[in-house]
């Protein structure tokens, strides 16, 4: 039997912009290179979490795609944040 990945994700994003800059620090990345993103965190950010499923990720399952990033019409990972 085949097993899927789970099609709803339930996390919290972090939105402390202190919390953003230790994880990046802890990861060994650094936090100049995501100075466009870290910009709204340091003005407050509301906390973020949820329930929900993403057409990406329906459209992965369905189609059997090996990665995500494969039904993503613009995909971002550590490479390509931008279009």
């Amino acid at each position: 039997m085949r097993r899927w990945p789970g099609l709803v994700t339930g996390g919290q994003r972090l939105h402390r912009h202190t919390d953003c800059l230790a994880a990046l620090t802890a990861r060994g990345e650094d936090p100049q290179a995501y100075a466009g993103y870290l910009a709204a965190f340091a003005h407050g950010m509301p906390p973020h979490g949820g329930f929900a499923i993403g057409l990406e990720r329906w459209t992965s399952r369905l189609t059997g795609a090996a990665n995500i990033r494969q039904t993503t019409l613009f995909p971002r990972d550590l490479h390509r944040l931008t279009p």
